[in-house]
C-alpha cells in the first residue's frame, strides 16, 4: 500500500477539515481573538488530523502488507482466509468475513463437482469390466471356430480391448494415488507381461522382439500400471512400424540408482519439430494424420501422465525415418523419484 494512494482516498476528510479549520479561523477572528490562539487551534487540530492519518495508514499497510506476503506464499490460495489475522479495523475484518464465505462457497462447489466427477468415473470403471466379459466370450467362441473371418474378428477385438483398456487407464489417472501399489517387481517380468498382451498383433503384422541385454533387475514401481505404459509404447512401435523388416529392441541399463529401460523401433520416426509435443494431449503430428487414421493422441500423453504419477522418468529420441527410442527410467529404490 503506498501513502499517496492512501492520502487519495482521504483526500475528502482532509478537505473537509481544513475548511472546519478555516471556518473556525473566521469565527476566532470576528471575535478578535489573538493570532497565537488562533494559530495554536489551527495546528492542533492539524496535528490530531495528521496522526490519525498515519496511525491508520501504518495499521492498515502493515495488515495488508502481511496478507499480500501470504497470498504470495500459499500454494492453495483459497485458504487465504483460514490464516490471516482478523484485523482490527472495520475493512478488515468484512474482508475477512468476504473471504471466508467465498472459501466456503467454492470449496462446496468443488466438492459437488468432485462427486459429479467420482460418480461418472465409478460408472466409467462399471461399463469398462462390463463391456470385457462379452469380449472375452467372444474371443473364447473365436477360439473354438478359427477359420479366416473369426481371425479378423479375433484382431478387432483386441483393438476393442486395448482402447477399452486405455480408457479405464484414463479415467484413473487423476487418482493414481488410490490404485497403486509400489512394490518391489521383476523388470523382465513386466515386459513380458507387456509383450504377451500384444502377441496376436505382433505375430499378424509380422514384427519381431529381440531382448538384447534385458536383465532381471529389481526396479520400484506398480507392475499392473508398469505393463500398461509399456503396453502403449509397443503398440505405438507396431502403428507406426515400417512394410518391411518390422523390429522392436527392448533392452535395459543400470545406472547409479535407476534402472533405464529402451524400447527401440525402426519405424518411420517423428519429425524432429514435433518429437517435443508428442507427450501433448490431443498431440497426433503429421504421422498421426496420414499413417496413423485412428491415432487419438492419448498413448503417449497418458504414459507421461502415470510415469509422473509413479515417479518415473520418460525420455523419447526419434529420427525419421529412422525410428523412436523410448527410455522409462524406474528407481532402484523406494525413495528415488525422477
Amino acid at each position: 500500500m503506498k501513502f499517496k494512494d492512501f492520502v487519495k482516498e482521504k483526500m475528502i476528510l482532509i478537505v473537509g477539515i481544513l475548511l472546519a479549520i478555516s471556518s473556525i479561523e473566521i469565527l476566532l477572528l470576528a471575535y478578535k481573538v489573538g493570532i497565537l490562539v488562533r494559530l495554536y487551534c489551527a495546528l492542533i487540530v492539524i496535528f490530531v488530523v495528521v496522526l490519525a492519518i498515519l496511525v491508520e495508514y501504518k495499521r492498515k499497510k502493515d495488515y495488508y502488507d502481511e496478507l499480500i506476503k501470504n497470498m504470495e506464499d500459499l500454494r492453495e490460495k483459497y485458504l487465504i482466509s483460514e490464516i490471516i489475522k482478523t484485523p482490527n479495523f472495520i475493512e478488515g475484518k468484512i474482508l475477512k468475513e468476504i473471504l471466508q464465505d467465498t472459501g466456503k462457497s467454492m470449496l462446496e462447489n468443488v466438492n459437488y463437482y468432485k462427486n459429479i466427477q467420482e460418480d461418472y468415473k465409478e460408472y466409467i470403471e462399471l461399463w469398462i469390466h462390463e463391456v470385457k466379459i462379452p469380449i472375452a466370450a467372444s474371443k473364447l467362441m473365436i477360439q473354438n471356430n478359427k477359420n479366416q473371418i473369426t481371425k479378423s474378428i479375433d484382431e478387432e477385438l483386441d483393438k476393442v480391448e486395448n482402447y477399452t483398456e486405455q480408457a479405464l487407464f484414463y479415467a484413473r489417472s487423476n487418482t493414481v494415488e488410490k490404485d497403486y501399489i509400489i512394490n518391489k517387481t521383476n523388470l523382465k517380468e513386466i515386459v513380458n507381461g507387456a509383450i504377451l498382451k500384444n502377441k496376436t498383433t505382433l505375430l499378424n503384422e509380422k514384427v519381431s522382439i529381440e531382448l538384447t541385454n534385458l536383465k532381471s533387475e529389481e526396479v520400484y514401481t506398480d507392475s499392473k500400471w508398469a505393463v500398461f505404459i509399456i503396453n502403449q509404447i509397443i503398440q505405438n512401435a507396431i502403428k507406426y512400424s515400417k512394410k518391411e523388416d518390422k523390429k522392436i529392441e527392448i533392452s535395459s541399463k543400470e545406472k547409479n540408482e535407476k534402472v533405464i529401460l529402451y524400447i527401440k523401433d525402426n519405424g518411420i520416426g517423428i519429425k524432429k519439430g514435433e518429437i517435443i509435443r508428442v507427450f501433448e494431449k490431443g498431440f497426433t503430428g503429421e504421422n498421426g494424420r496420414t499413417i496413423g487414421q485412428k491415432s487419438t493422441g492419448i498413448g503417449l500423453y497418458l504414459c507421461k501422465k502415470l510415469c509422473d504419477k509413479l515417479g518415473l522418468g520418460i525420455e523419447l529420441n526419434s529420427e525419421k525415418g529412422e525410428g523412436t527410442e523410448v527410455r522409462i527410467i524406474f528407481p532402484k529404490n523406494s525413495y528415488t523419484n525422477f
